[in-house]
């Protein structure tokens, strides 16, 4: 695998979603088939988010205050932008802040 979490491949993640899976759901024994993924999606739902049945999202929105978690969306938001230059990897960061702005917009009040 490559050296930074933001440089692994579609193919790479599957291999460790399809590991984590088969340990979460018992499945050791090599016979019993392989789980896939039929749709990677690096940027509404990427599987290095989600452990068992609920994503890190979810978990930050049910820990945090109202304003501490529209902070932190707009800080996610920020951070994507700010680095879309530098990862080789320009618009699906876009894609993530757009998608931390759409959350946003989701929890606000008004």
């Amino acid at each position: 695998m490559a050296g930074s979490i933001d440089d692994i491949t579609p193919e790479e993640w599957q291999q460790v979603w399809e590991k984590q899976r088969r340990k979460d759901m018992g499945l050791n024994d090599p016979l019993c088939g392989t789980v896939t993924i039929t749709d990677y999606d690096p940027v509404n739902s990427p599987s290095h988010y989600n452990t068992g049945s609920i994503e890190c999202i979810e978990a930050m929105e049910a820990t945090l205050t109202p304003d501490e978690f529209k902070g932190y969306l707009r800080g996610a938001a920020f951070k994507y932008v700010w680095r879309c230059n530098y990862k080789g990897k320009t618009k699906q960061d876009i894609d993530k802040a757009i998608w931390y702005l759409n959350k946003l917009k989701d929890v606000l009040d008004d």
